[in-house]
């Protein structure tokens, strides 16, 4: 049975987390009550990866919190990784699942009503949705949907859903609102002088939302 908690998903960034590296941000993030943990590092090539990830699978040993590889699924495999989070131009949902098998987590992301229609619920077990806000952290994003958009893509969507692109602490009452199980971000852990601090105050402003 997979089971996974969407409330406060980290998506490491290795340009932000320059300052400390990636494993000690994902370790401090953790303590603070991130629930998942993503790599994503778009410029490294897949020994890079592999090398990174198998550090943070190490870090985060123990805490019960999974780790997801976005985008390269063989990178994922070789870590042994939780799951794998793929775009609409990355390998296609189904081929991905087929790779990683029935008990990884797949994730998925989502960018208008009709994408959310169409996923598979026997296929992917959640989606992220967004961008919610413009971020500096992908540049190439889509037109932003804000809370609105955000809602009705979540009611779209047959799978839990989290919100994503240029997320803060104080977006996630709006974000749980509009119908998603928690927030992914950036640059609100990475790169934040604490980030335990940071994914304290994340994690309580989910609770406070859900109170």
């Amino acid at each position: 049975m997979k089971t996974f908690d969407l409330s406060v998903y980290l998506v490491l960034d290795p340009d932000l987390c320059s300052g400390i590296g990636m494993v000690e941000t994902a370790r401090l993030a953790v303590e603070g009550g991130a629930t998942i943990v993503q790599l994503r590092d778009k410029h490294a090539d897949i020994a890079q990866m592999i090398e990174t990830g198998r550090a943070l699978k190490a870090a985060l040993r123990g805490t019960g919190v999974p780790l997801i590889v976005n985008d390269d699924v063989d990178a994922a495999i070789a870590i042994e990784a939780d799951g794998v989070h793929v775009g609409q131009s990355d390998m296609v949902a189904v081929m991905a699942r087929q790779r990683i098998g029935r008990d990884m987590i797949l994730g998925l992301s989502v960018e208008t009503e009709e994408l959310a229609r169409r996923v598979d619920p026997s296929v992917i077990d959640y989606v992220g949705i967004g961008p919610v806000f413009a971020t500096a952290t992908k540049p190439d994003h889509k037109q932003p949907i804000g809370f609105d958009g955000l809602a009705r893509i979540v009611s779209a969507a047959p799978v839990p859903a989290v919100a994503i692109g240029g997320i803060k602490a104080e977006h996630a009452g709006p974000a749980l609102t509009a119908g998603a199980k928690g927030i992914a971000v950036v640059s609100a852990i990475c790169g934040q002088p604490d980030p335990k601090a940071a994914a304290r105050r994340i994690a309580g402003e989910i609770e406070k939302a859900r109170a």
